[in-house]
């Protein structure tokens, strides 16, 4: 779409926000070309991060790595072992604060061209899952809480990493929201959620970026594995909204191999030397599955691959990989990368400091920094800036710095000592800076977080700090929402998220005004964790969780109810201020004006919500629907033009299983957080559809938590009775590692899973270890064939489940006998 007339004034400048398309065109069959066992051979990977090679057409294999934030490029089959060394962005937590389009671009170019001399042709990446809870696991890796926002930053990601020639993979596909039991849940939702939040994101960054590959979750979607679900992977993905690419399965994700085929799942990864090339060759025998559904997948394959080829061709073919001058460039912009993640939470004027006088840094992090997510993603840095070598750097000769430990950054032990020491030094300084946040064995790929707290000892610490020196600045080092019970005590919170090994210096840049506090929340922050509407459900009950909240996610959920937050969705404070005038607004575009009314030169999100107070359909109180980032010099006025799609005033009509517009009156509000609303005004929304009926209304909007207890809501949200969930007996390919150690064959099975993982992976930390133990706890059984690089066939696989169905039949009757004695 092209952007609409911006009217400039004196000093003005114009701002826009563009909605881009992209034409795909599709390329020749050329599976015929092929024998079937070739066809067969390529529908699963040889190792496991490269692609069989299609000899018969000269293409060789080619290498997909995680790389959410960075390249992780490995040189061994190891999952999770330390890797090449690579540029490490801020996580993907950090690059949504930043509400950045076009840095995003910039940070997807340099991992792509790091992936290209690194050999990579795939970078498994962007996530666009939606935050549904602050304690899921991999928060981290996610880019916000509200689709519209996940999708741009996500399309961005997507751009700038494929301008580069490497292709990409939005994951996980869909409604991967929690870590336990990841593989095998069952997430039941509604239609509205599935389309209006959870859909959503991944939608608009396929239709704006069509990235080349899309990664299927391992989780169930209302009874269907993703991995084998059509309406998903085929109706949605590619009939709906134009996909073109290859769907990959996340790692050990299939399900069935021959449905899947069938549902339009294209590639198993990793390889497993061809476990399920038999059953696939049987099924065409039986005409089970077809050829020409072969030749589909096949087809896409080699265009894939094909392309993967061209990505390295010239780089690291020929190069031993990234050179210096490289990295230098990347890590520079990782260091802005990491101060536009920062968001300032308060401050009473204290920041920026001046760089002079006695300043203490305190805490474990200064020195040994977390600054990226434990699990799959972690990249190897090139360096890493840490806070303490920032702070001095930057003040040099000027001032005096002094540290002090605090807390172990590691373990949560209480440590009088540490904390004694730190006290001391912060009295003796003019200003306290005390960094705290989560350590990697509180959240991490692989086991979802247990609390929204911190660790005792960084509580204690910001506690004594405040306690000797009045003028303490905290910064928090996390992936995700935390409790701050103390948030009143300090001058200023910023919270650096984790800001990758450019965090040290971008934090110093902050700090000391170099560059102005950029980030903005793209999570709310809670005051207590069961404020959330989905607490009650998260992360639900053994193999199924219930989104009872619908679509009341995030910050829709507490403005829905009403409820008090820490610190709003969208929120973030700038060295400046801000004025908002002359908001005009029609049902394609939103225009506003905005001046820096500060000193400074200042950074500004400025955020459109949509609201239908006057709806018949259940609706959240408001809705993001355009922002644009804007950077302002001091006195400078800017008209920003907000473009509104189709979708701005939509809902998912379930009765028509499409979109629909109410027609009616809508409020445009515009701000700079969705608790600091500046302006609104009303709009009248011409509609599709007739002025809904009660039967299309639905179940109302909530007005607390308790209307989420009301099973018949529910229901009536879902169309049909409530499911229950599967019973673990009798056992099945499904069946988790922990459901069968009840049996003594599966207690081994379990031992033998996770030695064999240690002795491959080696010496491993704690979380490593604490993400092993987990994973072979959650997995199911068809995870040994899949995972296991060819030494457990399906056949044997099926005989010791017989056998452990049996021991717990011979149990059972066992113990019935003694119950009659």
């Amino acid at each position: 779409m092209p952007s609409l007339g911006v009217h400039r004034r004196a000093r003005e400048t114009p701002v826009t926000v563009p909605l881009p398309c992209v034409l795909i065109m599709s390329p020749p069959s050329r599976a015929h070309v092929l024998d079937r066992a070739t066809k067969i051979r390529l529908c699963s990977g040889r190792t496991t991060w490269s692609t069989e090679p299609v000899e018969a057409l000269g293409l060789r294999s080619i290498v997909m790595t995680d790389g959410p934030h960075g390249v992780r490029r490995t040189t061994t089959d190891a999952a999770i072992i330390a890797a090449d060394p690579a540029t490490c962005f801020p996580t993907a937590a950090g690059l949504g604060a930043t509400w950045d389009r076009d840095l995003l671009v910039e940070v997807g170019e340099a991992i792509g061209r790091e992936a290209a001399a690194h050999g990579v042709s795939v970078v498994l990446g962007p996530g666009a899952n939606i935050k549904r809870h602050p304690l899921g696991g991999r928060n981290f890796e996610y880019l916000a809480e509200d689709p519209l926002l996940t999708g741009e930053l996500a399309a961005s990601l997507i751009e700038g990493t494929q301008r580069t020639g490497v292709g990409t993979s939005l994951k996980h596909f869909v409604a991967n929201n929690q870590e336990s039991m990841r593989m095998v849940v069952d997430v039941v939702v509604d239609e509205r959620a599935l389309r209006e939040i959870y859909l959503a994101g991944f939608e608009r960054a396929i239709r704006r970026a069509q990235p080349w590959t899309v990664m299927c979750a391992y989780n169930r979607l209302n009874g269907t594995y993703c991995s084998d679900d059509r309406r998903l992977l085929t109706s949605i993905l590619r009939d709906e909204w134009g996909f073109e690419g290859v769907v990959v399965t996340d790692w050990g994700a299939a399900n069935d191999r021959v449905q899947g085929i069938r549902a339009g799942l294209d590639l198993e990864m990793p390889g497993n030397e061809g476990a399920n090339d038999p059953v696939i060759a049987a099924a065409l025998e039986t005409g089970e599955l077809v050829d020409s559904d072969l030749d589909t997948v096949v087809d896409r394959l080699i265009h894939l691959i094909a392309r993967g080829n061209r990505a390295v061709d010239g780089s690291a073919a020929d190069s031993p990989g990234p050179d210096d001058a490289m990295f230098d460039r990347h890590h520079e912009l990782a260091c802005r990368a990491a101060a536009e993640s920062a968001v300032l939470l308060t401050n009473d004027g204290v920041l920026p400091l001046d760089a002079s006088g006695t300043i203490a840094v305190l805490g474990g992090f200064a020195t040994e920094p977390r600054f990226q997510g434990a699990g799959s993603s972690q990249v190897t840095p090139t360096r890493v800036d840490t806070l303490l070598d920032a702070v001095r750097n930057r003040v040099g000769a000027a001032g005096r710095i002094m540290h002090a430990q605090g807390y172990d950054p590691v373990d949560d032990v209480s440590r009088d000592d540490l904390i004694d020491e730190a006290v001391l030094v912060a009295r003796a300084a003019e200003v306290a800076i005390a960094i705290v946040g989560l350590p990697s064995t509180y959240e991490s790929e692989g086991f979802d977080r247990e609390h929204l707290r911190l660790p005792d000892e960084h509580h204690r610490l910001v506690r004594a700090v405040c306690d000797v020196n009045p003028n303490t600045v905290v910064v928090l080092a996390n992936g995700a929402p935390v409790q701050l019970p103390w948030v009143d005590r300090p001058r200023a919170v910023l919270d650096a998220y984790l800001g990758g090994q450019g965090g040290g210096t971008g934090l110093a840049r902050v700090l000391f005004g170099d560059v102005d506090p950029g980030g903005r929340l793209a999570e709310t922050f809670p005051l207590r964790q069961d404020d959330h509407g989905s607490d009650a459900w998260f992360p639900g009950t053994g193999r199924q969780v219930q989104y009872r909240e619908s679509i009341h996610v995030g910050y829709r959920w507490f403005d829905t109810v009403d409820s008090p937050v820490l610190f709003p969705f969208g929120h973030g404070m700038s060295y400046t201020t801000f004025e908002y005038a002359d908001l005009e607004a029609t049902t394609s575009a939103t225009s506003v004006v905005v001046t820096n009314t500060g000193d400074r030169a200042g950074t500004e999100v400025v955020q459109l919500y949509v609201r239908r107070p006057d709806s018949q359909i259940n609706r959240a109180a408001q809705e993001l629907k355009a922002f644009a980032k804007i950077r302002l010099e001091p006195r400078e006025s800017v008209t920003v033009t907000l473009e509104l799609d189709d979708r701005a005033f939509a809902h998912w009509d379930v009765r028509r299983n499409r979109w629909s517009v109410e027609p009616g009156p809508a409020q445009i509000a515009v701000g700079s957080s969705s608790r600091d609303i500046r302006l609104v005004t009303t709009i009248d929304v011409s509609g599709d559809r007739p002025e809904p009926t009660a039967s299309d209304a639905g179940p109302a909007a909530p007005t607390s938590a308790a209307d989420l207890r009301d099973d018949a809501r529910f229901a009536a949200l879902l169309e049909h009775p409530i499911p229950a969930p599967d019973d673990v007996e009798p056992f099945d390919r499904n069946s988790t590692l922990a459901e069968v150690s009840v049996t003594g064959l599966g207690r081994g099975l379990r031992a033998g899973a996770i030695k064999a993982a240690r002795r491959q992976l080696g010496d491993m930390d704690e979380v490593t270890a604490k993400f092993i133990d987990r994973m072979m706890g959650e997995a199911p059984m068809r995870s040994m064939v899949l995972l296991g690089g060819g030494r457990l066939s399906w056949v044997n696989l099926d005989r010791m489940i017989a056998a452990m169905n049996a021991a717990r039949r011979v149990s059972g009757l066992r113990r019935r006998v003694l119950r009659r004695r």
